[in-house]
């Protein structure tokens, strides 16, 4: 038997738990190894300083010259470069969408206004419609003189066809 199949056989003679604590223990320093790893970045260095401009200065190198500088402890740059652009762009989107839900939202609202107009005039016409079709309600209108004068046959047919051809246009609903 060879010396590696002698330690499987050892391994597999050991009760359950003590080979669960094997593989635990190898699980256990592979993850900290992997966070280790990972919290390198956050140790760097962040330099500050004022420059010739008076302007304040972040950077995570040091500058060139003979400038005050003081080192700081900050969070790494961010990953991606293109962060703050894509984060602006981001805020600008949300910001059109926003713009645009306000202005369905005014469009709906005067859809609204404008149907409750249309509906209460296309009952006014249907109600001036039935007065014009009985014959025993006798109506008046004012001439040019502002005198009220009874309205004839003709002059309540062609009154009732107007109506009925903008209620045709307005009211199919």
């Amino acid at each position: 038997m060879s010396e590696s199949s002698a330690r499987i056989a050892r391994i597999r003679s050991l009760p359950w738990s003590a080979q669960a604590s094997r593989g635990t223990a190898a699980r256990t320093w592979l993850i900290a190894a992997a966070l280790a790893l990972a919290a390198a970045p956050a140790l760097a260095v962040t330099y500050k300083w004022t420059d010739a401009n008076g302007r304040v200065v972040y950077s995570d190198q040091p500058p060139n010259g003979n400038y005050k500088v003081e080192a700081i402890a900050a969070p790494p740059p961010p990953a991606n470069p293109n962060a703050v652009k894509e984060l602006a762009a981001k805020e600008a989107e949300i910001q059109q969408r926003k713009l645009k839900a306000a202005e369905d939202e005014a469009k709906a609202a005067k859809a609204r206004v404008d149907s409750a107009a249309k509906r209460e005039q296309c009952g006014r016409a249907r109600g001036q419609l039935a007065v014009l079709q009985s014959d025993q309600t006798l109506l008046y209108r004012s001439n040019e003189k502002g005198e009220q004068v009874m309205m004839d046959g003709t002059a309540r047919r062609r009154e009732r066809e107007q109506i009925e051809v903008w209620v045709r246009a307005n009211c199919m609903s």
